[in-house]
Order: structure tokens, then C-alpha cells, then sequence
């Protein structure tokens, strides 16, 4: 039967039943998951390079610290890493503030402030090392190394894996700053078990770099090439497997399992689900959202055409 002159109306006299609708326009408007854009693997991979990264200063620290209870690891050399390591972030700080469009000049005062807040930092916690080092002197090595484990596992929960939006006063998240608190907090009692004051001093200064300043400085790789973003997180893996390797061979294969896990598995398999995400379907015939503006209701619908409830409640107020 041919559709010629067919309308979408009831009140004219047509020859066609009421529930006639053409073959070629049936669900023509119909639209499934329109908001839904894809994932790719290779993106998603790029993508938990933050993770990696974190999971990376976990295991070093980790290995840093076994290393000085031990005492095959000299303070002396840790320390000097801190503060070469402090040097070399506050220098990528500045690149990266000095690419920002909206970042003014580099002045003496800005480098005198940084340097009088890092001096008064460090000889803070060089006053509070003997403090520190009897924290948990009453409290047993097994309750010191769950506690720690717990809390570092805390810190790769909450932590905060995206970048900057808008340069280096973007406000911080509640979950970031907790997820700080519990890596210093677990970086502090585990440095209580070492054997002298200087081994303390060090690696929480050494804890301050890692779960501190280097989330901040993390969070502004966003504006970098995804090549130096690759091999910074290609860097700081292959320095934690070097690290952990004579540890443990069960380290060594855990941290491995956690890299594949992260970096290979997990995006492939948010790749494949994505077949069995639940379809939403979107056309002209969806149902009106009313939207309440105080006593008046308006269904908007489609621009133009509302209906709207005004003066009920003084109509029932004057009915009762």
C-alpha cells in the first residue's frame, strides 16, 4: 500500500488504519547509546600511566626502606638523592609553570620563598628525628607492618590520578590529601623501626618527595607528549623491579603481576565489556522531565510547548 499523502494526524478521514505507520520512517528516529563514546585500548593504556606511577614510588619506598633497616643502604647517600631528586622537581615545576599561558615571569622572590619554605621544612623535621625514631617503641613490629601495609593500600585507593585542568592553583581533592595523610602517616611509623636518627630523617624526607611533592608535580603532566609521560612511567617501574628484584622472588613476581594487571589486563578487559553495556534507547518519544521552579511546573519537553501548574497551592488553600 503506498503512503502517499499519509499525515500523522487523527482527525482527518484517511485510508489507512489508525495505527498505520510507513515502513520507511518506522524507528527511523531511534538512537542507541547516545552519549556513549567508546574506549580504545591503546588510550586506556596511556591513561594508567599515573597508576603505574604510583604503584612504582609504593614498591621504592618499600625497597628503600628494607634496604636501610638492613643497613645495606647508606643514610648519607639517601639523603643526598632527596635533595638531588628536590632540585630536579623544582626545575620541571618551572618548565612546566613557565609553558602555562597564564604563568608570569620567574622572579627572585618566587625561588627565595621555595628556598626559606625548604629550609624551614627540613630543619623541622631534622628537630623532630629523635621524636620520630621512638614513636613506636611499645608497639610490636607485626601491628607496625600491617598497620603500614594497610595505610599504603589506603593511599593507592584515594589517590588522585588525573591532571591539573588549569594551572598550579587547582584545588586539591579531599580524597588526594587523604591519601597523603595515610602514605606519610605509614611512611613515619615504619621509619620509627630504623636503627638511628639520621636513617629516620632520611627516609621521611625521602617519604615527603615520593608521596608529597611528586603527586603534586604528577598532576601537570597532563600538557606533556605522551612520550615523555611513557618513559617517565617506563623509568620509575624498571627502577622498582631493580629494586625489589633482591628482595624476594615473590616481591619481584608480585610487583610484575600488578604492572601486567594494571597496564595490559585492565584496559583490555574495560575494552571487552564494552560489548555488554546496557543500551539506552532516545528519540522523539520520550517522556517529558517536569521541572520544578517553586509552585509552577513546567514540562520542557520541546522548546515552546509546556504546560504549567501554577496557583494549586493558593487554589487549596482557599478550598480548605
Amino acid at each position: 500500500m503506498s503512503h502517499a499523502g499519509w499525515k500523522r494526524v487523527l482527525w482527518q478521514r484517511q485510508p489507512y488504519p489508525d495505527n498505520y505507520i510507513p515502513s520507511d520512517s518506522f524507528l527511523a528516529s531511534l538512537r542507541r547509546n547516545p552519549s556513549f563514546i567508546p574506549y580504545t585500548y591503546w588510550p586506556l593504556v596511556l591513561s594508567c600511566c599515573p597508576i603505574t606511577q604510583h604503584l612504582g614510588t609504593i614498591f621504592i619506598f618499600v625497597a628503600v626502606f628494607v634496604r636501610l633497616q638492613e643497613r645495606s643502604l647508606d643514610a648519607r647517600v639517601l639523603l643526598w638523592i632527596s635533595v638531588a631528586c628536590f632540585l630536579v622537581g623544582y626545575f620541571v615545576w618551572e618548565v612546566l609553570d613557565y609553558s602555562s599561558p597564564s604563568r608570569g615571569p620567574l622572579t627572585r622572590s618566587s625561588c627565595f620563598k621555595v628556598l626559606k619554605s625548604s629550609l624551614l621544612f627540613f630543619l623541622t623535621l631534622m628537630g623532630l628525628t629523635p621524636v620520630l625514631k621512638t614513636l613506636t617503641a611499645a608497639t610490636s613490629s607485626d601491628s607496625i607492618w600491617a598497620l603500614s601495609a594497610c595505610q599504603f593500600l589506603m593511599n593507592a585507593l584515594l589517590a588522585d590520578y588525573g591532571y591539573a585542568k588549569s594551572g598550579p592553583q587547582s584545588q586539591e581533592r579531599l580524597s588526594s590529601v587523604l591519601s597523603m595523610n595515610a602514605a606519610i602517616s605509614s611512611s613515619v611509623v615504619l621509619a620509627s623501626r630504623l636503627p638511628d636518627d639520621l636513617s629516620v630523617f632520611s627516609l621521611v624526607l625521602f617519604a615527603v618527595q615520593l608521596f608529597a611533592l611528586f603527586p603534586m608535580l604528577r598532576h601537570r603532566f597532563g600538557a606533556v607528549p605522551p612520550i615523555l609521560q611513557v618513559t617517565l612511567t617506563v623509568s620509575i617501574s624498571a627502577l622498582s623491579f631493580a629494586l625489589t628484584m633482591s628482595l624476594s622472588p615473590f616481591v619481584t613476581a608480585l610487583t610484575t603481576a600488578i604492572y601486567v594487571t594494571v597496564n595490559v589486563v585492565a584496559p583490555g578487559i574495560l575494552v571487552w565489556a564494552q560489548r555488554y553495556k546496557k543500551q539506552v534507547l532516545s528519540g522523539p518519544w520520550d517522556v517529558a522531565v517536569p521541572r520544578v521552579n517553586g509552585d509552577e511546573i513546567v514540562f520542557d519537553k520541546r522548546p515552546g510547548v509546556y504546560n504549567t501548574l501554577s496557583g494549586t497551592r493558593s487554589s487549596m488553600e482557599g478550598l480548605l
